[in-house]
């Protein structure tokens, strides 16, 4: 094909079927899954996504029974009557011209159920509940029900399925010593360890026929100690093909391990290195996954060989158009998944329907809906943050005529701070998505142009929106004005110098971005791959098994301190899939926290601090800068003036409420009101 990316948006003959591109949306929960009056949401959030141009959609898991649940009452197919009810989400893709798989996932001793089961009566650190070790008698009931749940997807009208065999799940608990300790015929050696995925995947190709297609996920990096080997990895690969595989997707990382593998500090396509290994090694199409997010970096994979699909999941959260916009011409309007994890792993592994900081309509299509303006007003928005960019456009895109006014000299606002931090560099993306929705939606842009009260009566707008954002809260310590205290915004935004020692005070989000921005060494274009692998330890898994190593750590580039009032944990607020990455990253650059202090005062000697439970230990660090990093409040200085002239005003993201710095709240909250005015 001609165009920018001719390998990605190049068909894929199948055999029985035809791909129209090498794009598959990976399996994620959404919440949607779990009841089955949410699938009408389901079916419309899959539609929209085939209708955006997907190759493959592949749904979020589905246990074949109860035993495989991933909590209870969790998404099941099981019965005929379920079967049916799913015709609503294949009709609804077909609709659209796409193909959708089923993914049978069976949690295994991931499963938050007392009727959990594994091969082992092993229990997993991410789960409360001890699983149940399989009888013979109990594996055979399981294989059958995997193959019930496929011929149910058949009859449901799926494509296909996905068998789910990576991430920890019970297919990888059979493979990996670490987790199967059997004898029998199911454990020990190699080949008995690997017959339930083989004997899985053989019985559902010959119960669903040739015409069907069969995915298997398999875990190329298991990155936990006694994983798989690689040698291990390609005899199953080999065995799964010669039994009726018709793709492998490849799968990095259990749930347990203790490398990041989805989160935006991690390089794009960081492992696509295992799947060209992988791919080497079998005959049949390989799909590589995890932080591909563009596609510039999508072709490169698929024209460079290492593999013949790529899996983009919340990169078509972020933007259902991803491919749409591609094969247009159009990439530079990409709404980019930036990883944050914040509206989707985060509301799913807390129960909450998942959601997407930069997409607020991701899993909501049938209630948060752009629809033309009845009446064309005019409307300025104070204030280019993520609140006003989304406010501004969202509006515009709706046929009004906006104005949005920007004290600073660009776009971005607390954005413009996060891209700054060593591992949110992604953020950018973000910054430059919005800008593009400027141009196209024909926001006028007054940039460098602080907006007055007067200005705005005299403009004679029918609404104005302050997304004004908030600014520091004063901590009262005595002392903070010394020379030597900085604010994150000084540090972040107006690149202060800090020397060779530093407090942060405050140990939030905030305080942990800026903690991080401290102590690493590298620039804003953040480390090169061969760096990240050795600093979390990743290795190849021909060398070690699992993929894990030692971590190597690069030293600091400064000793810093991370202090907070409360006597609570120490980031206890952070996103529940990230939060670990942070503090591991700050304990790999020997940052010390400390909780429970009270700030003494600030002089030439440093910062001095009581401690212990009693506040009576006294402590001076001996530091060349202290960054305040103790909160925000709202910035609602025109608020008064303007409703006072009478002039019809709202607040959004954190000129309403000022809790952290919260880009995914001020996105979704500005977007709706939009939608509304």
């Amino acid at each position: 094909m001609a165009g920018p990316y001719p390998h990605l948006l190049s068909p894929l003959d199948l055999g029985f079927t035809t791909l129209r591109n090498r794009v598959v949306m990976g399996s994620m929960h959404t919440g949607l899954e779990d009841r089955r009056r949410r699938f009408p949401e389901l079916a419309a959030f899959l539609a929209e996504r085939a209708r955006g141009g997907v190759g493959l959609l592949v749904t979020g898991g589905f246990a074949p029974n109860v035993e495989g649940w991933l909590a209870p009452f969790g998404a099941t197919l099981a019965t005929r009557g379920a079967a049916r009810a799913h015709r609503q989400i294949t009709g609804a893709v077909h609709a659209e011209g796409g193909k959708i798989a089923l993914q049978i996932l069976h949690a295994g001793r991931y499963g938050w159920s007392p009727l959990a089961v594994a091969p082992s009566r092993l229990r997993s650190p991410i789960s409360p509940f001890t699983p149940r070790a399989l009888t013979a008698r109990g594996i055979e009931r399981q294989i059958r029900a995997f193959v019930r749940c496929a011929i149910l997807a058949r009859e449901a009208g799926y494509d296909g399925v996905e068998v789910m065999g990576s991430e920890g799940y019970l297919l990888n608990q059979f493979l990996a010593p670490r987790t199967n300790r059997r004898c029998d015929a199911w454990g020990g050696s190699v080949a008995h360890r690997q017959r339930l995925p083989v004997e899985i995947v053989a019985r559902i190709r010959a119960a669903v026929g040739r015409d069907f297609i069969l995915v298997y996920r398999l875990s190329v990096l298991d990155l936990v100690p006694d994983g798989s080997s690689w040698e291990e990895t390609v005899t199953l690969a080999r065995a799964i093909e010669r039994a009726g595989a018709t793709f492998v997707n490849t799968g990095i990382g259990w749930h347990e391990a203790r490398v990041p593998t989805i989160a935006s500090s991690v390089p794009r396509a960081a492992f696509a290195w295992a799947t060209a290994k992988l791919r080497r090694a079998i005959g049949i199409p390989v799909c590589a996954a995890n932080r591909i997010n563009s596609p510039d970096v999508a072709e490169r994979l698929l024209a460079e060989g290492s593999a013949d699909l790529v899996s983009m999941a919340r990169p078509v959260l972020a933007d259902p158009e991803f491919v749409r916009k591609a094969a247009d011409g159009r990439a530079d309007e990409i709404n980019t998944c930036i990883a944050c994890n914040q509206g989707c792993l985060d509301h799913v592994f807390t129960g909450r329907r998942c959601s997407c900081l930069v997409n607020p309509r991701a899993c909501r299509e049938t209630e948060l809906r752009w629809k033309p303006a009845a009446r064309r007003k005019r409307v300025a928005v104070v204030g280019g943050g993520p609140a006003g960019l989304a406010c501004a456009t969202v509006l515009a895109e709706r046929g009004h005529d906006v104005e949005l006014f920007e004290a600073a000299a660009e776009v971005g606002g607390q954005l413009d701070m996060a891209r700054r931090i060593p591992g949110k560099e992604e953020y950018r993306e973000t910054i430059r998505y919005f800008r593009r929705r400027l141009e196209v939606t024909g926001v006028r842009l007054h940039l460098a142009h602080r907006a007055r009260a007067a200005e705005l009566v005299q403009g004679g707008y029918d609404d104005v929106v302050l997304a004004t954002g908030a600014v520091p809260r004063d901590p009262r310590i005595p002392g903070q004005d010394h020379p030597m205290v900085l604010s994150y915004v000084d540090v972040l935004q107006r690149g202060a110098p800090v020397g060779a020692r530093v407090a942060v005070v405050g140990a939030g989000g905030i305080g942990f971005d800026v903690a991080e921005f401290l102590v690493q060494p590298h620039g804003a274009a953040g480390p090169d791959l061969a760096a990240w692998l050795r600093e979390w330890g990743v290795a190849d898994p021909e060398r070690a098994r699992g993929g894990v190593v030692e971590p190597r750590p690069v030293p600091p580039a400064r000793r810093v301190w991370l202090l907070q009032r409360k006597a609570t944990k120490p980031g206890a607020a952070l996103g529940r899939t990230t939060g670990w990455i942070h503090r591991a990253t700050l304990a790999m650059k020997q940052v010390e926290v400390l909780a429970g202090v009270r700030y003494e005062r600030i002089d030439d000697r440093g910062l001095t601090i009581a401690l212990g439970p009693d506040r009576r230990e006294r402590r001076l660090l001996e530091v060349d800068h202290v960054v305040l990093c103790t909160g925000q409040e709202p910035l609602r200085d025109l608020e008064a003036p303007l409703r006072a002239a009478g002039v019809k005003v709202h607040l959004v993201g954190g000129a309403e409420i000022a809790v952290e710095l919260d880009a995914k709240r001020a996105i979704a909250q500005a977007s709706r009101l939009a939608a509304t005015l």
